[in-house]
């Protein structure tokens, strides 16, 4: 899979990394404009990575119109510190809001593959530690395959059950494929998010602190769960209009190995109160908005 090397370093002072993001700061600032990328830069040239083909467990999501939500705290900080780890910080503090406000080192260098920004911004990237391994020029185009996506974090959090896999459209197949294939294992081994993950069998909504700090759910799952609630002033949990506002979003997606073109509201089952996805996260493929 082609995709243009970036050289720089992840910094985390003043910013929330979470689980699935991290800000990064180019070597070259101009980094981005050269590789056409409409990245959005902070007035130090950093930007915001939206780790690719992996969702962690929200950590702080608000829903249009509603309340800073999140999904089980415990879960969604593991994520978030592995994050990190990987990447090369020893010791990270953060106070309100998870903003960081120490961390050694301050700077890591590292490196990013990427080839397009996401409608909010941010690079959609894979992220490696330290430098990239051989002559590659910083801003040329490389190839990634399933053996050197291995040493990404995105593959490591999926592979230790961190984060779901959650995939686009313009992922590579032979990509695609490693990381389902990682993340299967980690489902089979119960680890992380996986030892108590309700997304396919299926839970009963009761409130809406239930879904922020006991259901263990598919982050898109959640957001959507989420948004839905917002509507309702009364703070109520019904879902008797759900699958409706599913279906008037725009999740288009197709299924795989069948390639079965269709919506994310087909794929969710609603009875009452009990939701379910009723395929796996790894045999989803999004198609980008």
């Amino acid at each position: 899979m082609p995709l243009t090397l970036i050289k720089g370093t992840f910094q985390l002072l003043g910013a929330a990394p979470d689980g699935d993001s991290v800000r990064f700061y180019p070597d070259d600032p101009a980094a981005t404009k050269k590789a056409g990328l409409r990245v959005r830069l902070n007035s130090r040239g950093g930007m915001q990575l939206r780790l690719d083909a992996i969702d962690a467990l929200e950590t702080h999501y608000r829903p249009r119109g509603g309340e800073l939500l999140h999904q089980p705290a415990s879960l969604g900080a593991a994520a978030a510190d592995r994050l990190v780890s990987l990447l090369g910080f020893t010791s990270v503090t953060r106070g309100e809001g998870g903003v960081v406000t120490a961390a050694k080192p301050e700077k890591v260098a590292g490196h990013i593959l990427t080839r397009f920004a996401d409608k909010y911004g941010r690079a959609v990237a894979f992220a490696f530690p330290g430098q990239r391994p051989g002559r590659s020029v910083d801003g040329s185009e490389v190839f990634l395959d399933a053996k050197t996506l291995k040493n990404s974090v995105n593959f490591q959090l999926v592979s230790e059950g961190l984060t779901y896999p959650t995939f686009y459209s313009l992922l590579y197949v032979d990509l695609r494929q490693a990381l389902a294939d990682a993340a299967s294992s980690a489902r089979a081994s119960g680890s992380g998010v996986w030892a108590s993950d309700l997304t396919t069998s299926g839970f009963r909504l009761r409130s809406r602190a239930q879904l922020q700090d006991e259901l263990v759910l598919l982050p898109k799952l959640f957001r959507r769960l989420a948004d839905y609630l917002a509507l309702d002033e009364t703070g109520g949990v019904s879902l008797t209009g759900f699958a409706h506002f599913l279906d008037t979003r725009d999740d288009r997606l197709f299924t795989v190995p069948d390639g079965q073109s269709t919506e994310l509201a087909t794929l969710v089952e609603v009875k009452r109160q009990t939701v379910k996805l009723v395929v796996p996260p790894e045999r989803i493929v999004f198609v980008e908005a």
